[in-house]
């Protein structure tokens, strides 16, 4: 059944909101307060929460479709790569860069908002491609056999911290910080790792900590 039609200005605050929600998120992180989300939309903070009851469902009004298409793109790089070591390479900089040029998309890359369900269902399905282009650079003999999809959140919790602690000083700092990880990453002369890699539900424990 179709939703029903919303009134003029409702229509028109659900525009104005969305809108301003993508912007604070964007400058603050999905932490941003909603207060000020509704102070610059021009409506109240009851007519945010009226709207959408909260956080997560105002998350997974705005996030995903920006999310998609972002995700997609860094596909498509990743895609053009004959190589699997440079397809591996292009993706992981590509979430990287994601992380760099948008708090919001920081955020949503590397922490959980399991009540967010569209971005939720995003985020899981971006970490089965992840694993298949590790799979594809293993195969190859290029990458470090006891890299695995579950150390993915690893590399992009560390870039996540430096690209929100550098960006106002030197914003391309991750990225210097990203190539010693990546050389870590090449098959060869790695040494043994000390620890095994996080379980799935380790992995999630950790993002919903990151969230709290």
């Amino acid at each position: 059944m179709a939703e029903p039609k919303l009134r003029a200005d409702a229509q028109r605050n659900l525009e104005r909101l969305t809108a301003a929600a993508v912007t604070v998120f964007g400058e603050r992180g999905l932490d941003a307060p909603l207060e000020e989300i509704a102070k610059r939309a021009g409506v109240s903070a009851g007519t945010l929460y009226n709207r959408f009851g909260g956080r997560d469902a105002l998350i997974d009004a705005v996030m995903p479709d920006l999310m998609a298409a972002q995700i997609k793109t860094a596909q498509d790089r990743a895609e053009a790569c004959a190589d699997p070591w440079q397809a591996f390479v292009s993706y992981v900089e590509s979430l990287c860069e994601l992380q760099a040029s948008n708090a919001a998309l920081n955020d949503a890359v590397s922490r959980r908002f399991p009540d967010a369900e569209r971005l939720t269902e995003l985020c899981d399905n971006q970490w089965a491609y992840a694993a298949r282009v590790i799979d594809q650079a293993h195969a190859d003999g290029s990458l470090r056999a006891d890299f695995t999809a579950a150390d993915m959140p690893l590399v992009l919790w560390s870039t996540s911290n430096i690209a929100r602690a550098t960006a106002e000083v030197a914003p391309d700092a991750w990225r210097r910080a990203l190539g010693l990880i990546l050389d870590g990453l090449r098959a060869g002369a790695a040494h043994p790792l000390p620890v095994p890699a996080l379980t799935e539900a380790q992995n999630r424990e950790a993002m919903l900590r990151r969230t709290r």
